[in-house]
């Protein structure tokens, strides 16, 4: 997990007595100071002040420069953090109550990293509606670090193209046609360029290309 430097905490700290605890720029900060335990609270502030552009009220001109020199974080973690949130918002609304995050320990909060991975596992064809369970149940029951869900990432699809070989092997040949196709046409614009080989050739080359090209299409 990326964390906050203590000069950046003394930074947060000194930014914080000088604003209104109860604004939502207070609030942020203090999501910050306490990244670990409430990234779930920052990302939510943060998400706000991306969309309404409230950063600006604050003297930055964009995001990304609010983000580096109020609170301390890159643009990574940032955007990260909110995809991470949104995602939760829209997809796993329940984990965002406040009973869950009260009555849940810390250490077993998931954290801002384990989601992102759950995120892009969603959509990944390769991995079935059973594996995202699994993998859900990883994050959010288990407490896995995003080190441990990336394996189980893995490992899911694996299995998953170990019970579907024939799918597999059309993947894999897919991908070295793409391949092969991708070199031809480069190899092509080379030779009509150079005059290497007479036009004839050429024709048949482009020819092959085509047939290529209709077995992945």
């Amino acid at each position: 997990m990326d964390t906050i430097k203590t000069k950046s905490l003394e930074k947060i700290q000194h930014k914080m007595e000088a604003i209104d605890k109860d604004s939502l720029r207070y609030r942020i900060l203090e999501s910050a100071k306490n990244f670990k335990t409430s990234w779930i609270e920052l990302g939510k502030t943060l998400y706000s002040v991306w969309k309404d552009k409230l950063y600006k009220d604050w003297g930055y001109n964009n995001f990304d420069t609010y983000t580096s020199r109020e609170i301390g974080i890159r643009k990574q973690t940032a955007l990260k953090l909110l995809r991470s949130y949104y995602f939760l918002e829209k997809e796993e609304p329940g984990y965002l109550k406040s009973d869950y995050t009260e009555s849940a320990e810390t250490a077993s909060l998931p954290n801002y990293e384990s989601i992102n991975v759950l995120r892009l596992a969603k959509n990944k064809k390769s991995l079935d509606e059973d594996g995202y369970d699994n993998l859900k149940r990883s994050v959010f029951e288990k407490g896995k670090d995003v080190r441990e869900i990336k394996k189980d990432l893995v490992s899911l699809i694996r299995q998953r193209q170990e019970l579907e070989p024939e799918e597999a092997r059309d993947k894999k040949k897919r991908a070295q046609v793409k391949r092969l196709v991708s070199i031809l046409k480069t190899l092509k614009n080379e030779i009509e360029l150079s005059k290497t080989l007479p036009h004839p050739l050429i024709k048949d080359l482009n020819n092959l290309i085509n047939k290529l090209e209709l077995e992945i299409k």
